[in-house]
């Protein structure tokens, strides 16, 4: 006998309602309660009715939108920059801010997903969530490697590095410090790190690094980067993983009396417009916000087709050439 809604709620012990709102993704719902249904469904062998099918594969015209902190300046131009040529295109966009908080990653996908979105762009730093390895959800990762199938679009990291690198080094710099990311997580930023270390080695310099977590507070972040000056008091170069850290390390060095740029040169990463516009004097790797941006919506948009697509796309990046180094 064929198996009906009523056996798949049975077994999966919940409400029909509850089944038909997993079936046309209407509502929040659990992943837990998603991933019931969806086993009872195929221990029954059931196969939604055509009417169900049809909602289930109903094209909403909504994107999600993931990211680690739209208050950080590169990640609000690129949300704006999306958002904006999103709509133009005819698309309805849900923004989730995660706060680099795996739980709360998980809760906006959830939502995300509950909301029928036809597809994902994320920006954010934590792997290997269960809800990433969705198959038929088209997923864009920007900056960052979420798993084997899911395409990246990234600014050439590598050659960002070595640029700031060679810049701090053309400038007189010996005593350089980089601080990075976490080095437990597998990103294309990495890279930056790699081309720094390798171009301090072909100068016969040695490379040292300070890791800074994305979660921890203003007042860690601040005691990591006094560390530097405290450890390295002939520190005469730093390159920054961010704009931002590149100015609060300005901060803090004029309390090691160190003048900017005749004791210290300073490069930092990103050149989104608005820190560009506001702080011109700091040196800067220009990620192209714009055209990542437009490469992300392209990738989209061919896997919305279900077309084929590469695993990485990388644009080029450029100096912003101020007074900090």
């Amino acid at each position: 006998m064929k198996p009906k809604l009523d056996d798949v709620a049975k077994l999966a012990n919940v409400s029909k309602t509850t089944v038909s709102r997993v079936l046309n993704k209407r509502g929040y719902l659990s992943q837990e309660t998603i991933d019931k249904v969806y086993d009872a469904m195929e221990k029954l062998n059931y196969q939604p009715n055509t009417v169900a099918r049809q909602l289930y594969n109903k094209k909403t015209n909504i994107i999600g939108l993931l990211f680690p902190a739209v208050s950080n300046p590169f990640f609000g131009e690129l949300v704006e920059e999306l958002e904006k040529k999103l709509y133009s295109q005819g698309y309805k966009v849900i923004i989730g801010n995660s706060m680099n908080d795996p739980e709360k990653e998980k809760n906006y996908l959830n939502q995300l997903l509950s909301n029928q979105v036809d597809g994902l762009i994320v920006g954010t730093h934590n792997q290997n969530i269960q809800q990433y390895q969705n198959e038929n959800l088209p997923i864009v990762a920007i900056d960052r490697i979420m798993n084997q199938d899911i395409p990246v679009i990234e600014s050439d990291n590598y050659s960002g590095g070595k640029q700031a690198t060679e810049k701090l080094i053309q400038k007189g710099a010996k005593k350089i410090i980089h601080t990075t990311g976490p080095d437990t997580l597998d990103t294309p930023a990495n890279r930056r790190r790699e081309a720094y270390e390798e171009t301090m080695t072909y100068h016969g310099l040695q490379p040292i690094h300070y890791s800074v977590d994305f979660n921890i507070s203003y007042t860690e972040k601040t005691g990591i980067f006094n560390q530097i000056f405290i450890d390295h008091p002939d520190v005469d170069g730093v390159f920054a993983s961010n704009d931002v850290d590149a100015l609060l390390i300005m901060q803090i060095a004029k309390k090691f009396n160190k003048n900017i740029p005749e004791d210290l040169l300073i490069v930092g990463y990103d050149g989104s417009k608005i820190m560009r516009n506001m702080f011109p004097n700091l040196t800067t790797i220009v990620q192209p916000i714009e055209e990542i941006a437009n490469k992300a919506l392209e990738v989209l948009n061919l896997r919305l087709e279900k077309q084929e697509t590469l695993s990485e796309y990388i644009l080029p990046v450029s100096i912003w050439n101020g007074s900090t180094c």
